[in-house]
């Protein structure tokens, strides 16, 4: 099984080199710079540069859009799933918690999307998805509001420090014959 770790920005290295993940996507800032941990390739980096809000024309703020989840879905569908995939953002709370379940649909399009958001809010009782990439995610998946349904379920995530990581498992989908 593979596994997709979430962690706020301050822990990538640490967290990176403890689990043994040679990939990774960054939903960051525009302008917030940082340092790609070393065991992490260039080439099996995804920097998406968007803001943690939740509708677009928001005063100079980049809102995710279609082409940050269309890079998400591209990316982690050339992900091997040998290593463990780092997502972060920020603090972890809202936009990497809502690309890993994008990811884990991309991947696993069999997936209840009830069952993912309660897996979610089990490994993460912190975590609130960011509602715009949910939304997007739902629709370029074809979920049918599936998964908007899902997150609305497990609400607002608990307050937390920003300093929480969680992994959560991509479930492998299984053939008819078993």
């Amino acid at each position: 099984m593979s596994t997709i770790v979430v962690c706020p920005l301050a822990s990538i290295a640490e967290t990176a080199v403890r689990h043994g993940a040679r990939e990774m996507v960054s939903l960051i800032a525009e302008k917030q710079d940082f340092h790609r941990p070393g065991v992490i390739r260039a080439e099996r980096h995804l920097k998406l540069q968007m803001n943690d809000i939740g509708f677009a024309g928001t005063g100079g703020l980049i809102a995710p859009s279609e082409k940050h989840v269309a890079e998400l879905i591209g990316f982690v569908r050339q992900w091997d799933q040998s290593a463990p995939l780092i997502v972060h953002c920020w603090m972890g709370v809202s936009r990497s918690p809502a690309a890993a379940a994008i990811a884990i649909l991309a991947l696993n399009p069999q997936e209840d999307d009830l069952d993912l958001a309660r897996r979610l809010r089990k490994a993460a009782p912190h975590a609130t998805p960011n509602t715009r990439l949910i939304e997007i995610g739902d629709q370029m998946l074809g979920r049918g509001g599936r998964l908007i349904a899902a997150m609305k379920s497990i609400g607002r995530g608990a307050e937390t420090d920003g300093r929480a990581s969680f992994s959560i498992e991509v479930i492998q989908q299984t053939s008819p014959n078993g």
